[in-house]
């Protein structure tokens, strides 16, 4: 099993996220057996999701956790709020989002939230593999 940690800790930075994407795609590239381009794909597109929103919400820093299961991928993203996501109507006009979570749900196998006993929470995706 391959796992690889991620901490995100830049405050609000558009880098910190293209360097979770690309710490990612590393992860992806290097796992064996290899993964479709497909996959690499929707695990790098979660990744950037997850790591966007914890940083714009869930109080500017985050952990990500990369981790293979023989038949799933584990995207885990850890914020100190305690503030769970929640599906909304996306904004067609004002530019204020909701899209990310119903996107992840619809590309993982499931998600969860899971509150940390230290404060905060964890978010976590499976994705197929």
């Amino acid at each position: 099993m391959n796992t690889m940690s991620i901490d995100a800790v830049t405050i609000r930075s558009a880098t910190s996220v293209a360097d979770a994407r690309g710490r990612a795609r590393d992860f992806v590239e290097d796992l064996v057996p290899a993964i479709g381009a497909e996959a690499a794909d929707t695990v790098v597109l979660v990744v950037s999701e997850l790591v966007t929103n914890a940083l714009r919400h869930g109080g500017g820093t985050c952990t990500l956790n990369l981790t293979t299961h023989p038949d799933s991928i584990e995207v885990a993203v850890h914020d100190p709020s305690p503030h769970t996501p929640c599906m909304r109507t996306p904004d067609l006009t004002g530019g204020t989002g909701g899209f990310g979570w119903p996107m992840v749900n619809h590309l993982a196998r499931t998600t969860a939230v899971t509150r940390r006993a230290a404060g905060g929470k964890t978010i976590s995706a499976f994705l197929p593999r």
